[in-house]
């Protein structure tokens, strides 16, 4: 039987000394297009935390190797290599504190450290008008290349890890991107993230 995250996190603590954050430590998770590394930026630069994105980071290695996103996502299904490297800089970034994560698993990696963890969501329409904007690309591409992406992290998030990406219960809060404009997205976390800050200094 796989062993749950819990038990895989206490363990890599119990190796690096079981250390804990020194500072504050915020996630930001969710489906592609919802707009994680905007609000991460944002919210990192007037909280004066350090942002770390590992999407911009995925998009990167994609590019460096001349592969799609869909091409690299079938890949890491059959070595969990790419992942785990990101993995593993998220989790020493949240152990040294004073940061802020946008990634699809950080709220799970954060699991077990004092944390506030945000999950946003937005209709699957409006995340690939989003995507393909940024993108520069046809609406269509990118529905298909988004839905075949996020199958295959399920898959292999759950394969390598035990997540199950559905289960929401390990979120402080959830908030739809798509629900109002923009700066009022951008004042809602803010504040939200002020406050939870505060609360830890």
């Amino acid at each position: 039987m796989q062993p749950s995250f819990k038990a895989c996190w206490a363990e890599y603590l119990a190796q690096e000394g079981s250390e804990r954050a020194v500072g504050v430590v915020i996630t930001i998770s969710g489906p592609h297009g919802t707009g994680k590394s905007t609000y991460a930026r944002h919210i990192a630069s007037k909280l004066g935390l350090r942002h770390v994105s590992a999407g911009s980071l995925f998009r990167k290695i994609a590019s460096e190797k001349g592969l799609s996103l869909k091409e690299l996502s079938e890949m890491c299904e059959k070595d969990d290599e790419i992942d785990r490297e990101i993995d593993e800089r998220s989790k020493d970034m949240m152990k040294e504190g004073d940061v802020l994560v946008d990634a699809q698993l950080s709220g799970h990696l954060a699991c077990g450290i004092d944390s506030f963890k945000i999950y946003l969501k937005a209709p699957l329409q409006v995340r690939v008008e989003r995507i393909a904007k940024r993108d520069r690309k046809d609406v269509q591409e990118v529905r298909g290349e988004t839905l075949s992406r996020e199958i295959s992290e399920k898959r292999r998030f759950k394969q390598f890890y035990g997540f199950d990406l559905d289960d929401l219960s390990i979120y402080d809060l959830i908030f739809n991107t798509a629900l109002m404009p923009l700066e009022s997205n951008l004042s809602i976390l803010e504040h939200a993230s002020r406050e939870f800050v505060k609360s830890r200094r």
